[in-house]
């Protein structure tokens, strides 16, 4: 819904209070002294108030409503809007100035995705994108989004720009402020996490993506599912909103269940084995090797248990065994084609009939077959 005082009339132009307080005087015929004397104030003062240079306060205006009877409420008014529209102009040039950071965010694809409205002018923009980052600058906006905490994983084979990265984060964000969590438990999280990978069998993100929201919620984690503007790699990222509330943002980059699901164990992982303080990777799009090669590993052995991963080289050949292997250990079957493809075991073309695809609809995504 529109913000009614955002959008209500404001003139161009707008007088300071002391062209009226002017008129007022030639009109009973007293000159700036004469007020001055009567209001016991140095002619100076009132001079700097008729030129817009001094404001009326509350004092002045009591004074001038003895003096002349008008209200001083109407001269408190008058100053007001005289000075908000002062500082609007000024704000206005500050905004000017600062629409080249136009070209480092992807504000068509923003607007697309309904992250903010589309607005007819640069100086506009600047403002919405201001709102909608919550900041003032864009030196505030590089201060809080240049060293954003998240560890990512991503893809380097899509060109990156900083700009469509944070405001990816920052839609995460928002979503994830909206979700009520209970505070952070990380062994109510470990004990949780079977009960997440049953998950992957539910074939309907309709199904699916509120029964994860809700059991994650329950151990401190907001999960937010973000479409990723262009120039945006990545597929997953993790973050602390507080001490007691983490965000899993996933984005459904590579749009099959066998990557979803991979890359959300691969963020609980860092929720789990490394703390509070995760580091935020751009450029090149890669973590600390530690730490992501720790993550894999995590989301590779809960989803395929290492004893259960030695028998992948029997059942590459046969899509029956394929299933049969899946149903044995509970996941998805293209899950397993997956970890088949992954480690070599299978072609990439190979059976990937036997995964779901997702596809973006509106703000939710569906899946389908291929």
């Amino acid at each position: 819904m529109t913000d009614q005082a955002a959008t209500r009339y404001r003139p161009r132009t707008v007088s300071p209070p002391g062209e009226t307080l002017a008129d007022l005087l030639e009109e009973r015929q007293l000159s700036q002294k004469d007020l001055a004397r009567r209001m016991g104030r140095p002619p100076k003062t009132i001079n700097e108030i008729i030129k817009g240079k001094a404001a009326i306060v509350s004092d002045t205006a009591l004074q001038l409503e003895r003096v002349l009877g008008t209200p001083a409420d109407f001269w408190l008014q008058r100053e007001a809007r005289y000075r908000e529209h002062v500082a609007r102009c000024e704000d206005e040039q500050r905004l000017k100035d600062q629409t080249p950071w136009l070209a480092e965010l992807p504000t068509r694809d923003m607007v697309k995705l309904g992250w903010i409205e589309d607005q007819p002018q640069k100086v506009q923009m600047v403002a919405a994108c201001f709102k909608f980052f919550g900041v003032a600058s864009v030196d505030a906006w590089r201060e809080r989004y240049g060293h954003e905490a998240a560890a990512f994983r991503t893809s380097k084979k899509v060109p990156s720009s900083p700009g469509a990265i944070a405001a990816w984060l920052r839609q995460g964000e928002l979503e994830a402020e909206r979700m009520d969590c209970r505070p952070f438990d990380s062994r109510a999280l470990k004990a949780a996490l079977q009960e997440l990978r049953e998950l992957t069998l539910d074939p309907s993100p309709a199904s699916f993506v509120p029964k994860l929201q809700a059991a994650c919620s329950r151990q401190g984690v907001a999960v937010v599912f973000v479409p990723a503007p262009k120039r945006c790699p990545a597929s997953g990222a993790t973050r602390w909103l507080t001490p007691d509330k983490a965000v899993v943002q996933l984005s459904l980059r590579y749009k099959s269940n066998d990557h979803l699901w991979f890359t959300f164990f691969h963020e609980m992982a860092h929720i789990l084995l490394h703390g509070k303080r995760l580091v935020f990777i751009e450029g090149d799009g890669v973590g600390e090797p530690e730490r992501e090669a720790e993550a894999d590993e995590f989301a590779r052995n809960l989803l395929i248990p290492r004893e259960a991963a030695r028998r992948l080289g029997s059942i590459t050949g046969s899509k029956v065994a394929v299933g049969k292997f899946a149903k044995e250990v509970g996941v998805a079957a293209g899950i397993v084609v997956g970890r088949l493809q992954k480690e070599g075991l299978i072609d990439w073309s190979h059976m990937n009939d036997l995964k779901l695809r997702y596809d973006w609809n509106d703000r939710s995504f569906e899946a389908k077959s291929v």
